[in-house]
């Protein structure tokens, strides 16, 4: 290409760009059409269903293929930017989270909702209760760990409490040992950290003579050991934590497997109408064949359950209720039928989250 050529070409992308910015703010004029709309309605802000059909639908009118993942990609970001604006002016942008800044859910949040404002609450409880209240318009909590499986609490509390999971978010996590300035491994007594945190390092703990102490979350471990400001103390968290709380590393990525993730679930008070896929919580009656029957349900709608747990009924002995995640949408005609027939057979059934990841 001459230099004429380049002078051109860049003219063009010059121009298209000056168009482009002028159909962003029509397409941003037309979003606060949109959400004055839902709000009227009282419809979610997320709606997989219809994000897939904008994807699948302007896909189709391309004209050269070689784009199509570009396009993708492409439309998928301003799709995202939409959704941070529709939060924005439904004043649906606060998150809830627990602990503090520095944590493991406030990092998890933040790259979420990189525009929303996060809001602290002490404990997993008091997320979900913000959120079940209409406090904060979602909530980011952990729901399980590759190492260590479910986060039991979490488990509970969507089940004791009206909220749905709208997304479910995976975290790379590297748990480092943080102490006072001028400590060292030989001084340390006591290690603070959530019980997770501690139950994921335990290989490393095991070499060291000090007594683990649970406490309430990674961040505020990290945060009170800076405030004892005790050599013999230290707190297992994140490497952003030891910078917030001027801690030392002592000890780097102490967790026992190196492929340590965390999903985090992303819950509000309304669940979304369609996603890839869906998952129950459902109790049976205390008979012989009553949870088999209800996974003969599931199998003959076709439908492929990708996970079940069970977990005890709090207060109620020898009591349980069931978590199924299965592939496919909530909203299809086979999904609904399912749904209906699972309600005539199980004690308690909740539609406990929709959604794509």
């Amino acid at each position: 290409m001459s230099e004429n050529g380049l002078a051109e070409a860049r003219q063009l992308i010059d121009q298209i760009d000056r168009e482009m910015s002028a159909l962003f703010e029509q397409r941003m004029s037309a979003v606060e059409q949109v959400i004055a709309y839902k709000q009227a309605h009282g419809l979610p802000i997320l709606d997989s269903g219809r994000e897939r059909e904008v994807l699948e639908k302007n896909a189709a009118r391309l004209a050269n293929p070689a784009y199509r993942d570009y396009y993708l990609d492409f439309m998928k970001e301003i799709m995202t930017l939409s959704k941070q604006y529709q939060q924005v002016l439904a004043g649906a942008d606060a998150v809830a989270y627990p602990g503090v800044e520095g944590s493991y859910s406030q990092i998890a949040m933040g790259r979420l909702f990189p525009r929303s404002r996060g809001v602290a609450y002490t404990t997993f409880g008091d997320v979900v209760q913000a959120v079940a209240r209409g406090e904060t318009a979602f909530g980011v909590i952990p729901f399980e760990n590759s190492y260590t499986g479910e986060v039991g609490m979490t488990m509970d509390l969507l089940y004791q409490y009206d909220v749905h999971i709208v997304r479910m978010y995976d975290l790379p996590v590297s748990h480092h040992l943080l102490g006072v300035k001028g400590a060292s491994l030989g001084d340390i007594r006591q290690i603070y950290s959530h019980e997770q945190a501690l139950s994921q390092c335990r290989r490393y703990l095991s070499g060291l003579k000090a007594e683990q102490i649970p406490y309430v979350n990674t961040a505020l471990a990290a945060r009170y050991v800076s405030e004892a400001g005790d050599p013999a103390k230290a707190a297992i968290a994140s490497r952003e934590t030891a910078g917030l709380y001027g801690l030392e590393i002592l000890a780097e990525e102490i967790n026992t497997s190196s492929e340590n993730t965390t999903r985090f679930a992303v819950i509000a008070r309304q669940a979304p109408a369609s996603g890839e896929r869906f998952s129950l919580l459902f109790t049976v009656s205390h008979t012989a064949g009553q949870l088999a029957g209800a996974m003969q349900i599931i199998a003959r709608y076709g439908f492929n359950m990708e996970s079940i747990r069970s977990r005890s009924v709090y207060n109620v002995p020898w009591q349980y209720y069931f978590y199924v995640e299965i592939a496919g949408d909530a909203a299809s005609p086979e999904a609904q039928a399912m749904l209906e027939e699972l309600r005539q057979s199980c004690e308690k059934l909740k539609l406990l989250g929709v959604y794509d990841e």
